[in-house]
């Protein structure tokens, strides 16, 4: 499967193991996404178990791996080895790596986040313009002082400056950072991006992804859509 915003895309990332990725199916998830290679989050799984978990799932979902690789050869590399078709780009990658990582991998589609940090919102707009050409779409998502991460945090960012984001750009936005099946159908109101990506905001106190919170993610997600959807 590749890329498709014809409708709502809802993303969980993070998976644990194959029951975990059964369970997000059953429950009405299409894109399930899989951090590798990471700079400071502990993956959730190994490459050779996340290719396991692709090569038994990947006829009913869509597996995007997620990763801070900013070299276009081990990023080719990768997607190869995981037999996967979309990468969503978190580290700070040149924009030279990219345009080789198109001409390596021409059908690979790429999504590049926008890490929304302090008031850097001039230098996301300019990341915009500046990464439009090389890349299928963007995520915005939250950085943790605390930690150094960018992603994963659990933490939601200034939803204005996401809204802005998703106003100025030529192509589909993701909204991630902090969401949860509370806050999600306010988050689609606010800031109108094409999809959303969830991770620890459908965990429960065990650190798994726990169906009620899934399905209710879902749900939540898919109502917004529709309503902002139906109000253009």
């Amino acid at each position: 499967m590749k890329l498709d915003f014809a409708e709502p895309f809802i993303q969980i990332a993070g998976i644990s193991d194959l029951i975990e990725a059964y369970m997000l199916i059953d429950s009405g998830v299409k894109y399930i996404g899989f951090p590798l290679c990471l700079d400071c989050n502990k993956p959730d799984v190994s490459q050779a178990e996340a290719k396991s978990i692709i090569s038994k799932t990947k006829d009913r979902v869509c597996p995007i791996v997620i990763t801070y690789l900013d070299n276009a050869k081990d990023i080719s590399d990768l997607c190869k080895y995981l037999n996967v078709d979309i990468v969503q780009i978190h580290g700070n990658i040149s924009i030279a790596e990219l345009s080789g990582l198109r001409k390596m991998r021409p059908h690979l589609d790429i999504i590049k986040s926008l890490v929304v940090r302090n008031n850097n919102k001039n230098n996301l707009l300019n990341s915009l313009v500046a990464y439009d050409s090389f890349v299928d779409s963007f995520i915005t998502d939250t950085y943790d002082p605390e930690t150094g991460a960018s992603g994963a945090t659990g933490k939601v960012h200034n939803w204005e400056i996401s809204r802005q984001i998703v106003a100025e750009s030529s192509g589909p936005v993701i909204l991630a950072g902090g969401m949860n099946p509370a806050n999600v159908g306010d988050a689609i109101m606010q800031v109108r991006p094409a999809g959303v990506d969830v991770h620890t905001g459908v965990e429960g106190n065990s650190g798994r992804k726990e169906s009620r919170l899934v399905r209710r993610f879902v749900d939540e997600a898919q109502r917004a859509f529709s309503l902002f959807n139906n109000s253009r």
